[in-house]
């Protein structure tokens, strides 16, 4: 069973970084993607960003392009998510997800992550305010 530990969430005034850490174990998938959704309170989820190994390609949403980074550890099979200049809007709850194969280069949705046999972590808050 496929098991997701998200750290690195909390309180941030607008302007500043949070980085955010979500470690996987229990999978034996030859390639997988890894990355993270998020939901603004009274909004749907979106994708913010995913990384598939170095085949395959990188997704970030348009909200979050040139702010937001994300990278991956193939040995401690952990993702990360560098978060910088964030704003208010960045606000909500960050899910870490595992899926099969590759991320999607333009639309990365919950359906592609279904498809995929994804697995979601239980979510961090991240709040950007003053």
């Amino acid at each position: 069973q496929v098991q997701l530990v998200e750290s690195g969430g909390g309180l941030v005034q607008p302007g500043g970084s949070l980085r955010l850490s979500c470690a996987a174990s229990g999978f034996t998938m030859d390639y997988y993607a890894i990355g993270w959704f998020r939901q603004a309170p009274g909004k749907e989820r979106e994708g913010v960003s995913c990384i598939s190994n170095s085949l395959g390609p990188t997704f970030y949403a348009d909200s979050v392009k040139g702010r937001f980074s994300i990278s991956r550890d193939d040995d401690k099979i952990t993702g990360y998510l560098q978060m910088n200049s964030l704003k208010p809007e960045d606000t909500g709850v960050y899910y870490c997800v595992v899926h099969r194969g590759y991320c999607s280069a333009y639309v990365w949705s919950e359906g592609w992550v279904r498809s995929r046999s994804g697995s979601w972590g239980q979510g961090t808050q991240v709040t950007v305010s003053s």
